[in-house]
Protein backbone atom coordinates (compact mmCIF):
# COMPACT_ATOMS: atom_id res chain seq x y z
CA UNK A 1 0.00 0.00 0.00
CA UNK A 2 1.65 3.45 -1.46
CA UNK A 3 2.25 5.61 1.75
CA UNK A 4 -0.32 8.53 1.93
CA UNK A 5 0.58 12.22 0.61
CA UNK A 6 -1.21 14.96 1.19
CA UNK A 7 -0.35 18.71 -0.38
CA UNK A 8 -3.00 20.89 1.02
CA UNK A 9 -2.82 22.71 4.45
CA UNK A 10 -6.54 22.29 5.14
CA UNK A 11 -7.00 18.44 4.07
CA UNK A 12 -3.87 17.71 6.47
CA UNK A 13 -4.94 19.42 9.42
CA UNK A 14 -8.40 18.52 8.95
CA UNK A 15 -6.54 14.62 8.97
CA UNK A 16 -4.39 15.36 12.21
CA UNK A 17 -7.23 16.61 14.04
CA UNK A 18 -9.44 13.37 12.93
CA UNK A 19 -6.61 11.20 14.39
CA UNK A 20 -5.98 12.95 17.40
CA UNK A 21 -9.91 12.54 17.83
CA UNK A 22 -9.58 8.89 17.47
CA UNK A 23 -7.53 8.99 20.29
CA UNK A 24 -3.96 8.17 18.19
CA UNK A 25 -0.57 9.89 19.26
CA UNK A 26 0.87 11.61 16.28
CA UNK A 27 4.97 11.74 15.57
CA UNK A 28 5.69 14.65 13.15
CA UNK A 29 9.51 14.65 11.67
CA UNK A 30 10.07 18.02 9.71
CA UNK A 31 12.29 17.69 6.98
CA UNK A 32 13.28 19.74 3.46
CA UNK A 33 13.43 16.52 2.24
CA UNK A 34 16.62 14.48 0.36
CA UNK A 35 16.09 12.17 2.86
CA UNK A 36 19.31 9.99 4.43
CA UNK A 37 19.80 8.10 7.21
CA UNK A 38 19.54 10.78 9.33
CA UNK A 39 16.45 11.68 8.32
CA UNK A 40 15.39 8.05 8.84
CA UNK A 41 16.41 7.30 12.10
CA UNK A 42 13.91 9.98 13.51
CA UNK A 43 11.12 8.66 11.54
CA UNK A 44 12.46 5.49 13.76
CA UNK A 45 12.01 7.25 16.90
CA UNK A 46 8.74 8.34 16.07
CA UNK A 47 7.25 5.40 15.47
CA UNK A 48 8.58 3.90 18.88
CA UNK A 49 6.76 7.20 20.48
CA UNK A 50 3.83 7.61 18.24
CA UNK A 51 0.71 5.97 16.40
CA UNK A 52 0.76 7.67 12.95
CA UNK A 53 4.24 9.39 11.87
CA UNK A 54 3.73 12.38 9.40
CA UNK A 55 6.90 13.59 7.49
CA UNK A 56 6.40 16.75 6.06
CA UNK A 57 9.08 17.44 2.85
CA UNK A 58 9.03 21.15 2.43
CA UNK A 59 12.03 23.57 0.99
CA UNK A 60 11.38 26.02 3.10
CA UNK A 61 12.27 29.71 1.38
CA UNK A 62 12.38 31.75 4.42
CA UNK A 63 15.40 29.84 6.17
CA UNK A 64 17.63 30.56 2.73
CA UNK A 65 19.42 34.00 2.57
CA UNK A 66 19.58 36.15 -0.48
CA UNK A 67 22.72 33.94 -2.38
CA UNK A 68 22.12 30.47 -0.67
CA UNK A 69 21.30 27.36 -1.93
CA UNK A 70 17.21 27.60 -2.33
CA UNK A 71 17.31 27.05 -5.44
CA UNK A 72 19.76 23.75 -6.15
CA UNK A 73 18.96 22.20 -2.73
CA UNK A 74 17.82 19.02 -3.87
CA UNK A 75 14.45 17.39 -4.27
CA UNK A 76 13.63 13.80 -4.63
CA UNK A 77 10.30 13.37 -3.32
CA UNK A 78 9.64 9.95 -5.60
CA UNK A 79 12.93 8.58 -3.63
CA UNK A 80 11.69 10.40 -0.73
CA UNK A 81 8.52 8.38 -0.63
CA UNK A 82 9.63 5.33 -0.91
CA UNK A 83 12.31 5.61 1.97
CA UNK A 84 9.49 7.07 4.14
CA UNK A 85 7.34 3.98 2.69
CA UNK A 86 9.84 1.33 3.84
CA UNK A 87 10.46 2.89 6.99
CA UNK A 88 7.26 3.08 8.08
CA UNK A 89 5.99 6.61 7.92
CA UNK A 90 2.09 7.07 7.68
CA UNK A 91 2.03 10.43 5.58
CA UNK A 92 3.82 12.56 3.98
CA UNK A 93 3.46 16.41 4.08
CA UNK A 94 4.42 18.13 1.14
CA UNK A 95 2.94 21.26 1.02
CA UNK A 96 3.72 24.03 -2.12
CA UNK A 97 5.14 27.45 -1.29
CA UNK A 98 1.77 29.02 -2.19
CA UNK A 99 0.00 26.58 0.55
CA UNK A 100 2.52 27.49 2.84
CA UNK A 101 2.67 31.34 2.10
CA UNK A 102 -0.07 32.68 0.22
CA UNK A 103 0.31 35.80 -1.25
CA UNK A 104 -0.02 38.83 1.53
CA UNK A 105 1.89 36.57 4.18
CA UNK A 106 3.58 39.03 6.61
CA UNK A 107 3.79 37.10 9.88
CA UNK A 108 6.84 35.98 11.07
CA UNK A 109 7.99 34.15 14.96
CA UNK A 110 11.67 35.20 15.90
CA UNK A 111 13.09 34.05 19.18
CA UNK A 112 15.97 36.57 20.07
CA UNK A 113 18.39 35.02 22.32
CA UNK A 114 19.47 31.33 21.78
CA UNK A 115 19.21 32.13 18.25
CA UNK A 116 21.51 35.41 18.38
CA UNK A 117 24.53 33.35 18.31
CA UNK A 118 26.38 30.82 16.11
CA UNK A 119 24.38 30.33 12.65
CA UNK A 120 22.61 34.03 13.86
CA UNK A 121 25.17 35.77 13.51
CA UNK A 122 26.42 34.29 9.61
CA UNK A 123 23.02 33.43 8.66
CA UNK A 124 20.51 36.08 10.07
CA UNK A 125 17.29 35.55 8.72
CA UNK A 126 17.33 31.74 9.03
CA UNK A 127 16.45 30.66 12.60
CA UNK A 128 13.70 33.12 12.32
CA UNK A 129 12.90 31.14 8.84
CA UNK A 130 13.63 27.91 10.98
CA UNK A 131 10.63 29.05 13.99
CA UNK A 132 7.99 30.29 11.85
CA UNK A 133 8.13 27.33 9.40
CA UNK A 134 8.20 25.07 12.75
CA UNK A 135 5.05 26.56 14.28
CA UNK A 136 3.14 26.70 11.20
CA UNK A 137 3.92 22.62 10.82
CA UNK A 138 2.77 22.36 14.68
CA UNK A 139 -0.38 23.90 13.98
CA UNK A 140 -1.06 22.40 10.50
CA UNK A 141 -0.36 18.37 12.10
CA UNK A 142 -0.94 18.81 15.58
CA UNK A 143 1.37 16.50 16.52
CA UNK A 144 2.55 15.14 20.14
CA UNK A 145 5.99 14.65 19.64
CA UNK A 146 8.61 16.09 16.79
CA UNK A 147 11.44 14.78 16.04
CA UNK A 148 14.92 16.54 15.16
CA UNK A 149 18.17 15.61 14.96
CA UNK A 150 21.18 16.79 16.81
CA UNK A 151 23.32 18.02 13.93
CA UNK A 152 21.59 21.12 13.71
CA UNK A 153 21.97 21.78 17.77
CA UNK A 154 21.20 25.44 17.82
CA UNK A 155 17.83 24.90 15.70
CA UNK A 156 16.80 22.24 18.43
CA UNK A 157 17.15 24.47 21.46
CA UNK A 158 15.61 27.49 19.97
CA UNK A 159 12.60 25.45 18.35
CA UNK A 160 12.64 24.06 22.38
CA UNK A 161 12.38 27.67 23.66
CA UNK A 162 9.76 28.62 21.05
CA UNK A 163 7.97 25.58 22.49
CA UNK A 164 8.50 26.69 25.87
CA UNK A 165 7.58 30.14 25.05
CA UNK A 166 4.66 29.87 23.52
CA UNK A 167 3.16 27.20 25.46
CA UNK A 168 3.16 24.56 22.54
CA UNK A 169 1.68 21.22 23.52
CA UNK A 170 3.76 19.49 21.59
CA UNK A 171 7.18 17.74 23.22
CA UNK A 172 10.73 17.86 21.52
CA UNK A 173 12.50 15.34 21.07
CA UNK A 174 16.09 15.30 19.74
CA UNK A 175 17.70 12.52 17.78
CA UNK A 176 21.50 11.47 17.88
CA UNK A 177 23.71 12.74 15.00
CA UNK A 178 23.71 10.01 12.24
CA UNK A 179 27.19 9.46 10.76
CA UNK A 180 28.32 7.57 8.17
CA UNK A 181 31.07 4.69 8.02
CA UNK A 182 33.91 7.51 7.74
CA UNK A 183 32.86 9.85 10.84
CA UNK A 184 31.27 12.56 8.76
CA UNK A 185 27.55 13.43 9.88
CA UNK A 186 24.98 12.75 7.49
CA UNK A 187 23.20 15.89 5.79
CA UNK A 188 21.85 16.29 2.30
CA UNK A 189 24.60 19.01 1.44
CA UNK A 190 26.94 16.08 1.37
CA UNK A 191 25.40 15.17 -2.33
CA UNK A 192 27.23 18.53 -3.44
CA UNK A 193 30.45 17.48 -2.53
CA UNK A 194 33.30 15.81 -4.80
CA UNK A 195 35.05 12.97 -3.55
CA UNK A 196 38.09 15.47 -2.86
CA UNK A 197 36.23 18.02 -1.07
CA UNK A 198 34.62 15.10 0.57
CA UNK A 199 37.99 13.77 1.89
CA UNK A 200 38.78 17.49 3.47
CA UNK A 201 35.01 18.04 4.85
CA UNK A 202 35.92 14.71 6.89
CA UNK A 203 38.58 17.00 8.79
CA UNK A 204 35.55 18.53 10.72
CA UNK A 205 34.61 15.74 11.97
CA UNK A 206 38.17 15.01 12.98
CA UNK A 207 38.64 18.09 14.60
CA UNK A 208 35.58 17.46 17.13
CA UNK A 209 37.06 13.79 18.03
CA UNK A 210 40.40 16.21 18.81
CA UNK A 211 38.45 18.37 20.88
CA UNK A 212 36.71 15.80 23.04
CA UNK A 213 39.91 13.68 23.45
CA UNK A 214 41.16 16.79 25.04
CA UNK A 215 38.21 17.00 27.20
CA UNK A 216 38.59 13.52 27.91
CA UNK A 217 42.64 14.09 28.97
CA UNK A 218 41.69 16.78 31.38
CA UNK A 219 42.06 20.13 28.97
CA UNK A 220 39.62 22.75 30.89
CA UNK A 221 40.63 25.95 28.78
CA UNK A 222 38.19 26.85 26.30
CA UNK A 223 40.83 28.56 24.00
CA UNK A 224 42.95 25.97 24.08
CA UNK A 225 40.26 23.68 22.38
CA UNK A 226 39.20 26.07 19.81
CA UNK A 227 42.54 26.97 18.78
CA UNK A 228 43.10 23.11 18.31
CA UNK A 229 39.99 23.13 16.32
CA UNK A 230 40.97 26.04 14.12
CA UNK A 231 44.37 25.10 13.63
CA UNK A 232 43.62 21.39 12.69
CA UNK A 233 40.64 22.68 10.06
CA UNK A 234 43.53 25.31 8.55
CA UNK A 235 45.60 22.67 7.05
CA UNK A 236 42.53 22.04 4.64
CA UNK A 237 43.13 23.65 1.99
CA UNK A 238 39.23 23.86 0.75
CA UNK A 239 38.14 24.70 4.50
CA UNK A 240 37.48 27.89 5.70
CA UNK A 241 36.14 28.26 8.94
CA UNK A 242 32.89 30.50 9.86
CA UNK A 243 32.53 29.63 13.75
CA UNK A 244 34.66 27.25 16.09
CA UNK A 245 32.48 27.37 20.01
CA UNK A 246 32.49 26.10 22.91
CA UNK A 247 28.91 26.32 24.09
CA UNK A 248 26.35 25.71 26.90
CA UNK A 249 24.08 23.08 25.30
CA UNK A 250 20.85 24.18 26.51
CA UNK A 251 21.25 28.33 26.49
CA UNK A 252 23.72 28.11 23.23
CA UNK A 253 25.83 30.94 25.20
CA UNK A 254 30.09 30.76 24.82
CA UNK A 255 31.36 28.85 27.37
CA UNK A 256 34.41 30.09 29.69
CA UNK A 257 35.72 26.82 31.37
CA UNK A 258 35.21 23.53 30.24
CA UNK A 259 32.04 21.99 32.46
CA UNK A 260 31.93 18.18 30.93
CA UNK A 261 28.40 17.05 30.48
CA UNK A 262 27.37 20.37 30.03
CA UNK A 263 28.33 21.36 26.67
CA UNK A 264 29.08 21.17 22.84
CA UNK A 265 31.72 22.13 20.76
CA UNK A 266 30.03 23.26 17.58
CA UNK A 267 31.86 23.90 14.12
CA UNK A 268 30.59 25.17 11.03
CA UNK A 269 32.43 26.07 7.82
CA UNK A 270 32.60 26.18 3.98
CA UNK A 271 34.31 23.26 2.26
CA UNK A 272 34.44 25.09 -1.14
CA UNK A 273 30.85 26.68 -1.51
CA UNK A 274 29.32 23.89 0.89
CA UNK A 275 28.10 25.32 4.26
CA UNK A 276 28.63 22.37 6.26
CA UNK A 277 27.83 22.04 9.88
CA UNK A 278 28.59 19.66 13.27
CA UNK A 279 28.81 19.47 16.59
CA UNK A 280 29.60 17.37 19.30
CA UNK A 281 28.98 17.20 22.98
CA UNK A 282 32.00 17.58 25.75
Amino acid sequence: MAIQTIQSVNEMQSHSIGLRSSGHLIGLVPTMGSLHEGHLSLIDIAKEKTDKVIVSIFVNPTQFGPNEDFDKYPRTLKEDCEKCHQRGADIIFNPTIQEMYPGGYSTFVEEEQISSGLCGVSRPHHLRGVTTVCLKLFNITRPDIAVFGRKDAQQCAVIRKMVLDLNIPTEIVVGPTQRDADGMATSSRNAYLSDKQRKEALNISNSLQIARDMVNSGTKSVDRIVAEVIHHLSHSRRIRVIYVQVVDRSTMEPAREILPGTQQLCVAAWVDQTRLIDNIEL
